[in-house]
């Protein structure tokens, strides 16, 4: 089972089939809040459609020859959210990254710090070259979260996606190896030097 700690409240672990009644809890209850951005609330309407959410991550493992394309965020032992390669190309090394928490976790900083541990996760486990996060323009706590970590804004796609009664356009952001290893250096340094 894959479980990374972050800090004395946050990890990451990969999802199993025990925590479908939990997660559709979260989904259940943030669902007026979260439908404001995410696609799918409509297709969630059971445990059983969470269950079978998570048995598809699981065949992740078997993608990338035994890593998870996708985790819960845990807050404080319980479960905020999920975070994961909703794409990945092997061929050209890109990773698709998505993540949504619950309305109740919303304001700790817990994406923030969970997106930085997965980016590290997909440059150094999964061997990735390059990084994308793709938010509706609209989504500015979304949007947020690349631009604070170093991402690169690399243009619009209109009319992307279809939520519920309209369409929303997604700014791309991307990320590569060689610019998250800058930052992380350049950071680095920054915090050893005395003030």
């Amino acid at each position: 089972m894959f479980l990374y700690k972050i800090d004395e409240n946050i990890a990451l672990r990969s999802l199993n089939v025990n925590d479908a009644d939990e997660l559709f809890n979260l989904t259940f209850e943030s669902k007026d809040y979260l439908k404001e951005w995410l696609g799918w609330l409509d297709y969630t309407n059971q445990v059983e459609d969470t269950r079978e959410f998570i048995q598809a991550t699981l065949k992740g493992f078997i993608e990338t020859g035994g890593y998870p394309k996708s985790a819960a965020i845990l807050y404080q032992g319980k479960i905020a959210g999920t975070i994961g390669f909703n794409e990945i190309n092997k061929l050209h090394k890109i990773g698709v990254l998505g993540y949504w928490l619950g309305k109740d976790f919303q304001g700790n900083g817990i994406m923030t710090k969970a997106c930085e541990a997965f980016i590290e996760y997909g440059f150094n486990e999964l061997n990735l070259n390059r990084i994308e996060i793709r938010a509706a323009e609209e989504n500015r706590k979304s949007r947020a979260i690349p631009e604070r970590l170093g991402f690169t804004e690399e243009g619009k796609i209109r009319q992307a996606e279809w939520l519920y009664d309209h369409y929303v356009d997604h700014v791309i952001y991307g990320l590569l190896a060689d610019e998250w290893a800058k930052n992380k250096q350049v950071n680095t340094q920054h915090t050893k030097q005395p003030s």
